[in-house]
């Protein structure tokens, strides 16, 4: 862990929401850091940060008298973690001391679903990567990724809206359009104009090969037609442009029925799986 000698009582800052739902694998991770490596975490609410924080004139963290050495963001992803200037203003706080985030407020924009359009223009990938064959493989794993100002595109998702996907700028399952509502949504954001075509992008639908698998459903097996989608996790850490940690460091395995169009695990779209190596 990252902590300042001259702050063996510092602690790790969970951000939650008020009314948590995700509670006991934010347990498991406060107990683990506890038993191996006997870090303290508090848990707290943005509107808690504000009320109880301060930041000290040589940029620590103090929440509830408790110097802050990493803060943890489970909560913040979504308009209705700040439903006022109060939660507002208590990340500005959290951005402005010299605190660990995870993430930083600038890492947490780069996971919006703007910045993957923006990756897949032309030439983009090259003010980040120099090899060639690099970049070529990198391409070759992007779908269609397109924002609502470009008309040709918008007018073949208007007509073939089962090829397309429309996706705000949130996190989570729940919130992406298909079909009919894509359709409908796309011709209302037509007629308004204005900022509300930057809340979305267009992205090319993926149909993956479905599998059969079974499942388990209020003590109920059953054999389902499946998709899983693969994520890598990743650790990165920085002190200004001085890169200090940036490494894969495992994946999340989501599974859910083919006939899902979402895949939240949270949301209770997806479940959680493992993968199984083959020769085949």
């Amino acid at each position: 862990m990252f902590f300042p000698s001259w702050l063996p009582s510092a602690v790790v800052m969970m951000i939650v929401q008020a009314e948590e739902r995700n509670m006991y694998d934010q347990y498991w991770l406060i107990n683990h850091l506890k038993e191996s490596h006997g870090v303290m975490t508090i848990r707290k609410t943005l509107a808690q940060v504000e009320a109880e924080g301060l930041v000290l004139p040589n940029g620590t963290l103090v929440v509830d008298g408790r110097p802050v050495a990493v803060v943890y963001f489970r909560a913040g992803y979504a308009p209705t973690d700040y439903p006022s200037e109060v939660e507002w203003s208590a990340r500005l706080l959290i951005e402005q001391s010299s605190a660990i985030k995870c993430p930083s407020i600038s890492y947490h924009l780069v996971g919006t679903k703007k910045i993957q359009q923006e990756l897949a223009k032309p030439s983009v990938l090259e003010r980040f990567l120099d090899n060639e064959e690099d970049i070529a493989k990198l391409r070759k794993c992007f779908a269609g990724l397109w924002s609502l100002d470009n008309e040709e595109i918008v007018k073949s998702a208007i007509e073939k809206p089962d090829l397309f996907v429309l996706k705000p700028q949130r996190e989570g399952g729940g919130n992406n359009l298909y079909g009919h509502d894509l359709r409908e949504t796309l011709i209302r954001l037509k007629n308004e104009q204005g900022e509300a075509l930057a809340a979305y992008i267009l992205m090319q639908r993926i149909f993956p090969r479905a599998s059969l698998t079974q499942l388990v459903q209020g003590g109920v097996c059953f054999e389902e037609l499946s998709i899983s989608e693969l994520g890598i996790f990743g650790s990165y850490l920085r002190n200004k442009d001085k890169v200090v940690i940036n490494n894969q460091c495992g994946y999340l395995m989501r599974t859910k029925v083919s006939s899902s169009n979402e895949g939240g695990v949270a949301a209770g779209f997806a479940v959680l799986d493992s993968i199984l190596l083959t020769d085949e």
